[in-house]
């Protein structure tokens, strides 16, 4: 399998194309969540990444600076390509963009990925809670 990692900001990008269909496919039809709640206001302030399979859309993710700081949203990858890696390769390229900002790094991850981003530096934050009728839990990256 050929990987391939690209990034971009702002919607103007089949970067980002290709990351609202990998997220259409995951969130929307898979988890069932309501269309409406995906695509969000703030889709041009994100930074987008998205790994390519064989030149093939396969996983996605953004970030954004926010008051409290760097968050990372949106991560999903495509069921077929699932247990590969590529949702790592993703997180990495992510942090490797953010790190060195020197702000707290945060996200709301789905109670199903808590253990891959505990594998990943993360820690949990607080009580869960529920986003778009899945339970949640922030957690927040803790440098090494």
């Amino acid at each position: 399998m050929n990987i391939t990692v690209k990034k971009h900001k702002g919607i103007r990008s089949h970067v980002y194309n290709d990351a609202v269909l990998l997220r259409r496919q995951v969130f929307v039809i898979e988890q069932k969540i309501d269309a409406r709640l995906e695509v969000d206001e703030n889709e041009d302030l994100a930074f987008y990444v998205v790994v390519y399979a064989d030149c093939e859309p396969a996983a996605t993710g953004r970030y954004r600076e926010t008051e409290i700081g760097i968050k990372l949203e949106r991560f999903a990858t495509l069921s077929s390509f699932r247990g590969k890696g590529l949702g790592k390769i993703v997180l990495s390229e992510v942090l490797k963009n953010v790190v060195n900002l020197g702000k707290t790094i945060y996200l709301h991850s789905q109670e199903s990925a808590v253990d891959f981003y505990l594998k990943n530096g993360f820690i949990i934050s607080g009580d869960p809670f529920f986003e778009a009728g899945i339970r949640h839990y922030k957690m927040v990256y803790s440098f090494k």
